[in-house]
């Protein structure tokens, strides 16, 4: 496989953004990492070298945030999540990544629409039943594997909560390393991980650095207001991805 100078870009600048919104806001543009990167290698790869990269990411984003997480939250969704990702790597050859992006961008879009409606609600967290906790989680764990779009559940989940930014980013960033540290190892049992996607992603590691250092800095200096909306504005780009990504194979 030939990785054209394009390729090294464009992957650079997906890592970079993908950090900074990782470490500054609890991520949000991740989810174009892969797609982008697809412009130019197989889907399959492109996931492939950004998985450690991804755990990498959270390992320094947990260190930095380790003392400001909930507990209760992470036991809440992580056991219905861990269920999810199993069944997606049980399913992952007989799904269609499309249907899984269409269901998650509009799960995303009613989070959005739901925040716009309710601009003027109390400022108190929302309860939440349990049955919709664990189908929240459940849905994120699969996602997460089949289409590495397990976010948008997740995060609208943590936006009802009304946490505060560092413990939103610390909570969100816990619940995806134990993810991906599950996911790494189901890649790396199903062959997906090779000695090329791994050389490639050290190669590609300096830009994670960079990106985690960047959303560190602007996490400290965006106040409480703008980073909820920043985040709903997240979320809003990555159900316009999502759908705009699966919408029209449904047409062809």
């Amino acid at each position: 496989m030939e990785l054209t100078p394009l390729f090294y870009v464009v992957s650079i600048l997906s890592i970079l953004v993908t950090g900074i919104s990782k470490s500054g806001f609890g991520g949000g543009l991740g989810v174009m990492s892969v797609p982008l990167m697809s412009l130019f290698v197989a889907p399959q790869f492109a996931a492939a070298v950004l998985m450690p990269i991804l755990l990498a990411m959270d390992i320094l984003i947990v260190w930095r945030y380790r003392r400001a997480w909930d507990r209760r939250i992470i036991l809440n969704l992580l056991p219905a999540a861990l269920i999810g990702l199993a069944l997606g790597s049980a399913t992952f050859q007989l799904m269609d990544a499309d249907v899984i992006r269409l269901v998650i961008g509009m799960l995303a879009a009613f989070f959005v629409l739901q925040f716009l409606v309710a601009q003027h609600a109390s400022s108190k967290p929302r309860t939440t039943s349990r049955p919709i906790v664990w189908m929240l989680g459940l849905i994120s764990g699969f996602a997460s594997f089949v289409a590495h779009a397990g976010g948008p559940p997740v995060k609208g989940y943590l936006l009802q909560q009304k946490l505060q930014k560092t413990w939103f980013v610390g909570t969100n960033t816990v619940f995806f390393f134990s993810l991906n540290f599950v996911k790494m190892i189901a890649y790396g049992a199903a062959g997906t991980l090779s000695t090329t996607s791994l050389v490639t992603s050290a190669i590609l590691a300096p830009a994670l650095l960079l990106g985690v250092f960047i959303g560190g800095r602007l996490h400290s200096v965006v106040n409480q207001d703008i980073f909820v909306k920043i985040i709903y504005g997240f979320l809003c780009l990555t159900a316009i991805k999502l759908l705009t990504d699966s919408i029209p194979t449904f047409f062809q």
